[in-house]
């Protein structure tokens, strides 16, 4: 009926375009548990006092920023991935899983290592207010020891997009945004360790997520795992 209201010129033409919608609202619906659990972690952040939430924030830009330096890793595997999987070469597709996986994890762990020994220097250059100073450095095994379960996050992520897995990718988001939110709301009254644990097991559900959905070999990974010959 669809189709027929808005004048289609054949059915795949419409096939088409729902799927291209459905797909955009999945995504738009896994932004936003990103964008809720973030913006919910600054506001009770934000709730400690301007001094705190201040250091807080050169924690978070620090975060952030360097461990959107694995998104040119998860791209890259996005596209190696998705051109071996849609030719049907599955055992190239499969060495692609191993090497984006092997690499973020590489490059999340040095990473880690360079905030270990710069944060503090680095964070100097966001403000030069000792007590702001005290509280963003207070941070820093947060900031550093999360950054290769950030990083993990970041390249599975880029597996899920390279094999269309985009409703498992949205599904899972929903659910670890919520329970990651929840653990926010109640660890608000810890301060701003409780803030940087909820956004760790934010970053670890995302990890376990995609590790429990590439393990069980479901939906496409069915496909990728047990063709070629991969599995007796």
């Amino acid at each position: 009926m669809f189709c027929l209201v808005n004048n289609f010129d054949d059915w795949t033409e419409c096939i088409m375009w729902l799927t291209i919608h459905f797909v955009g609202g999945l995504l738009t619906a896994r932004t936003l548990a990103v964008f809720i659990t973030v913006t919910l972690s600054t506001s009770v952040a934000a709730q400690q006092g301007p001094i705190l939430v201040a250091g807080h924030q050169i924690c978070m830009q620090a975060w952030l920023s360097v461990s959107l330096l694995t998104d040119a890793l998860a791209l890259a595997g996005q596209a190696l991935l998705a051109s071996s999987y849609s030719l049907g070469n599955y055992k190239q597709a499969r060495l692609v899983i191993y090497r984006v996986i092997q690499i973020g994890l590489g490059t999340g762990i040095s990473l880690s290592m360079i905030l270990f020994f710069g944060f503090g220097s680095f964070s100097s250059l966001f403000s030069t207010d000792s007590e702001v100073l005290d509280v963003a450095r207070s941070g820093l095994l947060f900031v550093a020891g999360s950054q290769p379960v950030n990083a993990l996050a970041f390249v599975i992520d880029g597996l899920y997009y390279g094999v269309s897995d985009f409703g498992y990718a949205a599904y899972s988001m929903l659910l670890v945004g919520l329970v990651s939110s929840t653990f926010l709301l109640v660890a608000a009254p810890v301060g701003l360790p409780g803030v940087w644990a909820g956004l760790f097991i934010f970053m670890a559900l995302r990890v376990l997520a995609g590790v429990w959905r590439l393990s069980s070999k479901s939906g496409p990974w069915d496909t990728i795992w047990y063709k070629d010959g991969s599995e007796n």
